[in-house]
């Protein structure tokens, strides 16, 4: 033991042990104090991670309920629209229908009254030729005072009938 106390190196390894010793508790303090500290800015780094993770899962509920009412809303849209169209088919096929028939009775009207027209002139030359036969027989087989007879009589004739 005598030659261990004398060694230099021994002594050296006490003072080692010793300052260590001393050390010891203000560095272990220090070391776990920090531990400590990093471990809580880790955990409060959690929180705030699971925080945010909340919040995206919350606004990505959020953006796909408004998604999904904005396609109810677009096909709400589109089946208006197309009864829409379809009512507006529906009501233009009618007034076209309506408008053909309209033409139609137009055209029959006018063609009614072509005819009615026709009959009329028809008649109305009719008339003429038989006056201008009836004249030229008149004055080929009767004469003037037999004439003035007739016309007086057909005169006298016209204002019976008219009446």
């Amino acid at each position: 033991m005598q030659q261990l106390m004398e060694d230099p190196t021994f002594w050296v390894a006490i003072a080692f042990v010793i300052a260590i010793a001393i050390a010891w508790k203000p560095l272990s303090k220090m070391i776990l104090g920090g531990l400590d500290g990093r471990s809580e800015r880790i955990a409060s780094e959690l929180d705030e991670a699971r925080r945010l993770r909340e919040e995206t899962q919350e606004l990505l509920a959020s953006y796909e309920r408004k998604q999904r009412e904005a396609e109810k809303e677009a096909e709400g849209i589109v089946a208006a629209a197309q009864e829409e169209a379809e009512r507006l088919a529906r009501r233009a096929a009618a007034d076209l229908e309506t408008q053909v028939a309209r033409r139609r009775q137009m055209a029959l009207d006018r063609i009614a009254q072509a005819e009615t027209d026709a009959v009329r002139d028809v008649r109305a030359a009719a008339v003429d030729l038989a006056l201008k036969a009836t004249r030229k027989l008149l004055d080929e087989k009767i004469g003037e005072t037999e004439q003035s007879k007739l016309v007086d009589e057909a005169i006298g004739e016209i204002g019976k009938r008219l009446h």
